[in-house]
């Protein structure tokens, strides 16, 4: 639907020889929007957006005039807009799923006698595959050949689909497998900054607008392109149309000043912003970043910071427009008109930086020195807990009693068939992996210098090391290896493994059988050092407990110490070729030694030739061929792609929402729990209700692949939701796992198993949970998976923002505490509980973020409770979704009714 512009903001905007439409800011100003040149730059995207929106239902008016309010009140004031992203961007684990619920839908459609080709994305929409390469084989040439091979032969059901969907989908492209991981392909071909649609004879011009169905697409903001992650449900929504609905955001300044010091790195600036970011309290707060710091920043450094936003709590953390944004455009090979055009476009809307820009107005101010930065890692179960290097080995002891309970003393065990042993502390992977620091050019010449000096010396990594290169993309080998920088890292271990999201999701792989042996037999708190940005426990290995995020040299650093115990500011990390000590200082390269190689040999032809047939893929890619028409032909004995069951028996006309009457207890959990707890990625153990599903099916245990592979199959999702190993269920607190009690049977068994025998029953059920619920990763999983095992309600003293959209979306009603939580009411799981005030009858009175009574009955003594909740139901498009059951039911029948 074209803007109706009531305030005439429509103009003309020529560079160089072409002419563009867009929607004037400073036009918008003068015609009333007093004061709006003062937003922070993250604030008049947002208003842009609803300036060429402006359709008199969706964006009104007066929605323009409360951005514009924002200059007073700095976004306290509760307003809710709606949000179109520019383009939509995914990853397999989240992407798969959500292409199965878009050919479900046309199924549906087909049975209600609809058009199928109306599910179609509107938005662009690029999926990359990135999350499916795991670390099956390392150190050694022939690692990367082996990997490709293997993650073909487990996956080529998904790939078959993926391959159908970007034929039988407009608007959708996929990027291959062994390209790069999805955030640094966006940052360094997709992204546009200044996005551009052909509307008749006109183009409009607009900012480059994202989200995504992984949490940290918050990166590309470091590229001045406002995108953030939402789950798989909200994404499908954007790409069919509908706006995402979200409140006027309060916006933190985060001012940067000063230069890094000698010997610290983006990395360690990053988990020093996170650690301060995550102590002041940003939930679903935006983050600008401003300051004169920002003039001597690269943009790969503002993409690490940005990337962390998910780490720190915000929305996002985004950086203006600058010359290291046209620098950037530049240098990755963007089109010379392109880069003109934003240039001209950020000038002329007031979203340029430069020494000269007024700072803008802020809902709070945070600053950082960064010459106060210091090398740290973070761990060992969270990305904020930040620990200095010269703390690093103290902290590990304390954690190792408080934390893990192991006393400081306890022996070192043999390793079976080896000559070496291992004890608490170990590191047992170093890993260069993930999307936070594979796009930043100076951490890994940083590691590949390290990874020289070492060899130079003759220094090796320990032998219980299993190490890994996983880069984010083709460029990276590109620039390594015209440095020569390549062959010292092989040399340390550091071979290519794949090109993808390994370690970090949990595609590790597996460590060598008689090593986990000695840890699974002894109770060894193994490590692990990656230069990652998740580290909770059960995400990297079923086998490693304490894992710390760190720079991509210092995972080279302590592959070589080899254990977290060693105190690698102070101790000696190995001995020479002479026998004689050798410590960090001696490996560590200076930013000269970084700058010199880093201007050499990262070139503009490297991206342009590895990105100019970048949806092509190899030889593997092109030999499948596609089946299937408009519909998907549904295997019914695929383990990896399977008809979900949301529209089973769907109707135009929806059944009225229902109290939730005598429903049970499902589990009850503490303080962050994340969705990695909620709907693990990683690998599927043969004893798990999912591994007896696969087992049924006649899969190998072999052949099992990890969570976020079978996300296309709800049978395996279903069995895993709630089936994380370190999970822990109040209601059986002696027992780690997915488990639970059936009451009131009192039976223990798997959450799957319980919630099964309660459907049979006819119960309802709920969960109830502390502080941060649903943390971490943007997985609709975990939303879909509570769906579909029967849960109604989720009860918790707060919740990620995300995974509570995305819970409304599956139907869910995400409740919060007002006053004390679960803990003071003495749960025992037990109890019987009712909510009401969701009938039919009562929904003209269910407002947005309503409060509500929650009874519980206990049948032991015959006692009731009673206590107040928050319905974080949060705007009427989300209130819309529950009385649809869910958004996906809910735009069907608006299209399916559209058309009738």
């Amino acid at each position: 639907m074209p803007s109706i512009d009531s305030l005439k903001t429509r103009q003309d905007l020529t560079v160089g020889r072409k002419k563009y439409a867009y929607y004037s800011l400073p036009a918008a100003e003068e015609a009333g929007l007093a004061g709006i040149s003062r937003l922070p730059r993250s604030m008049k995207v947002l208003l842009e957006n609803l300036l060429r929106n402006e359709d008199g239902v969706s964006v009104t008016e007066a929605d323009l005039k409360a951005v514009a309010a924002w200059i007073e009140n700095k976004g306290t004031v509760e307003h809710e807009i709606a949000f179109r992203p520019a383009r939509v961007l995914m990853q397999d684990f989240t992407g798969v799923p959500a292409v199965v619920d878009l050919a479900a839908m046309r199924d549906a459609m087909s049975k209600l006698g609809a058009d199928a080709a109306k599910i179609n994305p509107l938005v662009p929409v690029d999926l990359v595959i990135d999350h499916s390469v795991m670390v099956d084989h390392f150190g050694n040439p022939t690692a990367f050949d082996q990997n490709v091979k293997r993650e073909y032969e487990r996956n080529i059901e998904r790939y078959n689909f993926l391959r159908w969907g970007s034929s039988a989908f407009n608007n959708f492209r996929v990027v291959p497998p062994g390209t790069g991981i999805c955030h640094q392909v966006n940052l360094e071909h997709l992204a546009q900054t200044v996005w551009t649609a052909d509307e008749g004879k006109k183009t409009v011009a607009y900012p480059d607008t994202v989200v995504g169905t992984d949490s940290h697409t918050t990166m590309i903001n470091g590229l001045a392109v406002l995108g953030w992650g939402v789950g798989g449900i909200e994404a499908e929504a954007a790409m069919l149309g509908q706006p995402i609905p979200m409140l006027i955001p309060e916006v933190v300044g985060f001012k940067l000043t000063g230069k890094l010091p000698e010997g610290a790195t983006a990395t360690d600036l990053v988990l020093t912003v996170t650690q301060m970011l995550r102590k002041k309290g940003v939930v679903g707060k935006f983050v600008e970043f401003f300051g004169p710091a920002i003039a001597g920043m690269t943009i790969e450094d503002q993409a690490t910071i940005a990337n962390m936003a998910p780490e720190y709590g915000a929305t996002c953390g985004f950086f203006p427009v600058s010359q290291a944004t046209i620098d950037y455009l530049t240098a990755t090979g963007r089109e010379k008109p392109r880069v003109a055009l934003v240039e001209a476009y950020a000038k002329a809307q007031g979203l340029w930086i430069d020494e000269e820009s007024e700072d803008p107005i802020f809902t709070d101010v945070l600053e950082l020195d960064i010459s106060t930065v210091v090398p740290s890692l973070a761990g060992p179960k969270r990305p904020q807990d930040r620990v200095e290097l010269t703390t690093a080995a103290p902290a590990f002891e304390t954690a190792l009693g408080e934390v893990f309970n192991r006393p400081a003393d306890t022996a070192r065990v043999a390793v079976e068939g080896e000559d070496f042993n291992i004890g608490d502390g170990d590191v047992v992977i170093a890993a260069i992996t993930s999307c936070t620091n594979t796009s930043n050019p100076s951490v890994l010449i940083a590691a590949g210098l390290v990874a020289r000096k070492a060899k130079a010396l003759g220094l090796s990594p320990k032998p219980w090391v299993k190490t890994s290169l996983a880069p984010g993309s083709q460029v990276v080998t590109d620039y390594l290896t015209d440095a020569g920088l390549q062959a010292d890292l092989d040399a340390m271990g550091f071979n290519l493994v794949g090109y993808g999201c390994t370690t970090c999701i949990g595609n590790s792989g597996p460590l060598d059988p008689a090593i986990s042996k000695a840890i699974n037999d002894n109770g060894l708190v193994a490590t692990s050092v990656l230069s990652g940005n998740r580290n909770f426990e059960g995400r990297v290995n079923p086998d490693v407990q304490a894992n710390y995020l760190a720079s991509p040299p210092l995972v080279v650093a302590y592959a070589i110490a080899g254990s977290m115990r060693i105190d690698i500011t102070k101790d000696a990390i190995g001995t020479d070729k002479d026998g004689k000590d050798v410590f960090l200082k001696d490996i560590w390269p200076t930013s000269q030694e970084i700058a010199v190689i880093q201007k050499k040999s990262v070139t503009p032809k490297m991206f342009a030739k590895r990105y100019a047939d970048v949806f092509k893929g190899d030889e593997h890619w092109q030999a499948i061929e596609v089946t299937g028409g408009q519909t998907y032909e549904w295997d019914n004995n695929s383990t990896y792609v399977q008809n979900p069951p949301y529209f089973e028996g769907l109707s135009m006309e929806p059944a009225p929402v229902q109290d939730i009457v005598e429903a049970r207890i499902l589990g009850i959990f503490g303080d962050s729990i994340t969705t990695d707890h909620i709907s693990p990625a990683g690998a599927i153990k043969k004893a798990s209700p999912a591994g007896a599903y696969l087992t049924e099916h006649g899969v190998d245990v072999l052949d099992f692949n990890s969570y976020g592979a079978r996300r296309g199959n709800h049978e395996v999702m279903m069995r895993g939701t709630f089936a994380n190993i370190r999970i822990r269920n109040k209601i059986t607190p002696d027992i780690e796992g997915g488990v639970t009690k059936h009451f009131p049977s009192q039976d223990t068994m798997s959450i799957y198993d319980a919630a099964m025998r309660y459907q049979a029953e006819g119960r309802p059920l709920v969960v109830f949970a502390g502080k941060e619920y649903g943390t971490g990763s943007s997985r609709d999983w975990a939303a879909k998976g509570t769906r579909l095992l029967g849960v109604r309600a989720v009860i918790a003293e707060s919740f990620e923002r995300i995974h509570r959209s995305n819970l409304v979306g599956m139907g869910v009603v995400p409740l919060q505490f007002k006053e004390d939580g679960w803990q003071k009411l003495n749960l025992t799981g037990e109890e019987i509980v009712t909510i009401r005030g969701l009938t039919d009858a009562n929904i003209g009175k269910l407002k947005p973020r309503q409060d509500l009574w929650v009874e519980l009955f206990r049948p032991s003594d015959g006692k009731m409770a009673r206590f107040p909740v928050r319905c974080r139901i949060d705007n009427q498009t989300e209130l819309d979704y529950l009385l649809a059951d869910g958004v996906m039911p809910y735009v069907l029948r608006n299209l399916a009714g559209g058309e009738k």
